[in-house]
């Protein structure tokens, strides 16, 4: 048995119920092996035992009280992965599946992801139970302050600086920063994706989707292909979902699909900026379902079911983990899918992402593909720090160079460890290095 998986069948033991995690983890080890089995350092200073054991993980409880005037309790949690390269960085997410696994797969992915960008920046997640759906502006607020007054003595703009994530925009930023200024008594850049007029930056919506096209393209290059004229599927209709529809359109792909938790729809004729702007309005403003979508412009919706078996020939994984299966992946192979680039984190399960690899298709994993989201986050915290704001054509430039950098970065670094092509084991093997060095620079930390 290699040094990889002995550490990982002590991590299996430590974390038996925590799923999610232990594929994070393992996905990881599989595609870093050779680095480790090449460099005796990371095996002499226990690198594995280490940056697989968060460096802290606050979990804490949430009183509120609704619009009723009843008392409810949700569970808040930080989980502050790794800071061998920087402040802990990574987004907070509301939703009811949110528990301890989800939230330390998460932040084992930042660690990477964050290392990628080339920005100075460490590895954390957090989030709460709570689920912001069907809830006041008033609860959320109320929610958002109880959660903030015990976090705010963990966080700070050299400690740790959360952003968003899944039920958590605009609106949840803007509470959570307020209790932060009242507590602290000071006005820094702790947490990102804040509003344009009180020192947010310019494209941070926009960065998740529009980075995950921006790899795309990356990879078609290689193969000196491009975007337009392509038939392209996205899941999701949230932020990510969004924008990448919004570039993909920009760039002239057919967009076709788009979904929420209860089905997706397939307008054959394919978006345009008008009808995203609906879907945009219907999501962000109404809160309304995606079915709302086939009524209004004649498509088809898919009650119960996932985009991947509509032909295409990219696939834009925009919602949430495993979405992609093995028998998904089947399906988008059988189509004629050429490329997947992940916007969400963790989409493709290992069967699916075994498929992908296997048959050589340009394969983008989220780590990756959607590091242009927090790539851009880094860029709100230098604006913070030097208080002067940048143009949106600045830091889309700047957003798009990193983007290439990750991709540049990822695949040569496959092509040194003998798997041309394979961006999973490039990226993987890049973001560990860079933590891992830190690390043995910093000593026994």
């Amino acid at each position: 048995m290699s040094y990889t998986q002995e550490v990982l069948e002590v991590v299996r033991k430590r974390n038996a119920n925590e799923p999610e995690f232990l594929q994070a983890v393992s996905e990881v080890f599989e595609s870093i092996e050779p680095v480790i089995a090449r460099q005796k350092k990371y095996r002499d200073a226990k690198i594995l035992e280490r940056i697989v054991e968060p460096e802290r993980m606050v979990v804490f409880r949430v009183p509120w009280q609704d619009d009723q005037g009843n008392f409810q309790v949700n569970r808040g949690f930080r989980i502050q992965m790794n800071s061998a390269i920087g402040p802990y960085k990574g987004g907070l997410r509301f939703h009811p599946t949110v528990c301890a696994s989800i939230l330390k797969f998460l932040a084992f992915e930042q660690v990477f992801k964050n290392s990628l960008t080339t920005l100075p920046m460490g590895g954390g997640k957090g989030g709460s139970d709570f689920d912001p759906k069907g809830k006041s502006d008033n609860e959320v607020m109320r929610f958002c302050q109880s959660f903030m007054t015990e976090l705010f003595r963990h966080v700070g703009p050299d400690t740790d600086v959360p952003a968003g994530d899944i039920g958590v925009g605009g609106r949840e930023v803007g509470y959570l920063f307020g209790q932060y200024k009242r507590l602290a008594n000071e006005f820094t850049g702790v947490l990102t994706g804040k509003g344009l007029n009180w020192g947010g930056s310019l494209i941070r919506p926009e960065a998740t989707g529009y980075g995950c096209v921006y790899f795309a393209q990356e990879m078609l290059a290689t193969r000196n292909d491009g975007i337009q004229g392509k038939v392209c599927t996205v899941s999701g209709s949230g932020n990510a979902a969004q924008y990448t529809a919004e570039k993909l359109i920009q760039l002239g792909a057919k967009v076709v699909t788009m979904s929420d938790s209860n089905g997706f729809i397939h307008d054959a004729d394919g978006l345009d900026q008008e009808k995203l702007e609906w879907i945009k309005d219907l999501k962000n403003r109404r809160r309304g379902r995606i079915r709302e979508y086939a009524e209004k412009f004649k498509a088809t919706y898919h009650e119960g079911k996932r985009p991947w078996g509509i032909p295409c020939d990219c696939a834009f994984p925009c919602a949430t983990q495993n979405e992609i299966n093995g028998e998904d992946a089947k399906k988008l192979l059988q189509n004629g899918c050429i490329l997947v680039s992940e916007a969400a984190n963790m989409p493709s399960d290992p069967d699916a992402i075994h498929q992908f690899v296997a048959k050589k298709i340009l394969y983008g994993p989220g780590k990756a593909a959607n590091a242009g989201g927090v790539a851009t986050s880094g860029l709100e915290m230098c604006q913070n720090s030097m208080r002067l704001p940048w143009t949106r054509e600045e830091v889309d430039k700047r957003l798009h160079h990193i983007m290439v950098t990750i991709h540049k970065n990822a695949y040569n670094t496959a092509a040194e460890y003998g798997q041309p092509g394979n961006l999973v084991v490039g990226a993987n093997i890049a973001g560990f290095v860079k933590v891992a060095d830190a690390m043995l620079d910093q000593g026994l930390v």
